[in-house]
């Protein structure tokens, strides 16, 4: 049996496939290495932006909920900016007294859970965004644990 060049890469249908796949693999992977880099330097940018811009301030909370941005009571200049799918989605949502008016804030989702109802804090807020909170009187803010279905179901049935 002699070696000839085209018996030496003849490969199977199923071989094909699955290099074709490889192939196609590979550069998604690639894809998506280089997207996600430039997301996350877009998503740094933005949070230097937020830490320049931000601001101290005392509220009181008077309210805060999950609420979509359409239904929130936002200034309609911040819901004409946001993309037309996010408008849909909802957001947490804290109504605040802060000196003499009530404000409509956007919370940061991490923080949202640790701040307390018909409580005066002390936050850091950039534009309507808050970002960070201090408990201005009596113990430091610590966000709830966080209770899984099961338990959750549990106290249902027992009625805790």
């Amino acid at each position: 049996m002699t070696l000839t060049p085209l018996t030496l890469f003849s490969l199977s249908p199923w071989m094909i496939v699955m290099i074709v796949i490889l192939v196609v693999l590979i550069g998604a992977i690639i894809f998506l290495t280089i997207w996600g880099k430039k997301q996350q330097k877009k998503m740094d940018d933005a949070q230097e932006q937020i830490a320049a811009n931000s601001q101290n301030m005392t509220m009181l909370v008077i309210d805060k909920k999950r609420m979509k941005l359409n239904q929130a009571g936002l200034p309609k200049m911040v819901v004409d900016s946001t993309p037309k799918l996010l408008r849909r989605s909802k957001v947490p949502i804290v109504k605040a007294k802060v000196g003499p008016k009530i404000m409509v804030l956007i919370s940061d989702e991490k923080i949202y859970d640790m701040i307390p109802i018909k409580q005066e804090i002390k936050a850091t807020v950039s534009g309507i965004y808050i970002t960070k909170v201090r408990s201005l009187r009596g113990p430091a803010l610590v966000a709830p644990p966080k209770v899984g279905f099961f338990k959750r179901m549990k106290n249902k049935v027992t009625g805790k």
